[in-house]
């Protein structure tokens, strides 16, 4: 079953064209990476697929429905890059942060927000100001933000930028547990091609606002190729 499908999509700012006709689905259970440097489009296309813009051209659905008359975004989680969430005085704590997410108010709200921190072992650290925390927890804890409604399908938005090498290893290691023994699907938006070659099963690489055929195996074959293609716009 598809959880995502593009097809020919378009978008335009004015007369500057973003997107020239971008067609691709990911399947349930995919850890998908989404790689292109700034300018290629790829943040673009994220918002197209969170509805917070509109294409001026072609289709999404999210799970068989258009994007259109979707309504049931709890199913759908997005974790922002650290930086443009809060600031890092905001006055509050890992549970309240959490909290936030929750779509939909819930009986069992403190259960998932509980379970939610613990899948990212930060339930320890509920009552820690976010500004007390380092760059790698305050990132766990946008993942529990996330987790809390118990999504389907994450977005994940260039989510190591500024976290230290250690903190991204383990940021990596929980995503691949949540994909794996969770079978939650994966869309991992990032400009770092070795890493997301890495980690991600399917890649889909943007440049110049079209979709690159690349895999793996492509990518080991010619890297020189496609490293010039994922910086062509830097």
């Amino acid at each position: 079953m598809n959880v995502l499908t593009a097809k020919n999509l378009q978008f335009s700012y004015g007369a500057e064209t973003i997107l020239k006709s971008v067609s691709f689905d990911i399947k349930k259970g995919d850890y998908v990476g989404l790689i292109g440097q700034n300018g290629s489009g790829k943040s673009t296309l994220l918002k197209l697929l969170l509805g917070l813009l509109h294409p001026t051209g072609g289709e999404i659905e999210l799970f068989g429905e258009p994007i259109k008359k979707f309504k049931d975004w709890d199913k759908i989680g997005y974790v922002p890059q650290r930086s443009g969430i809060f600031d890092q005085s905001f006055p509050a704590t890992v549970e309240e942060i959490v909290n936030m997410g929750l779509l939909k108010m819930k009986d069992d709200k403190v259960n998932r927000i509980h379970r939610a921190l613990e899948m990212v072992e930060m339930a320890h650290l509920k009552d820690k100001q976010l500004r007390e925390l380092s760059g790698g927890q305050q990132q766990r804890v946008l993942i529990a933000r996330a987790l809390v409604n118990q999504p389907e399908l994450i977005f994940l938005d260039e989510p190591v930028v500024g976290v230290d090498t250690q903190s991204q290893h383990n940021f990596y290691q929980i995503l691949h547990r949540l994909n794996k023994d969770l079978n939650i699907t994966l869309l991992l938006v990032s400009h770092d091609l070795d890493v997301v070659a890495h980690e991600a099963d399917y890649l889909v690489m943007m440049t110049e606002g079209e979709i690159c055929e690349c895999t793996k195996e492509m990518i080991e074959k010619d890297k020189k190729k496609y490293i010039s293609l994922a910086h062509h716009h830097e």
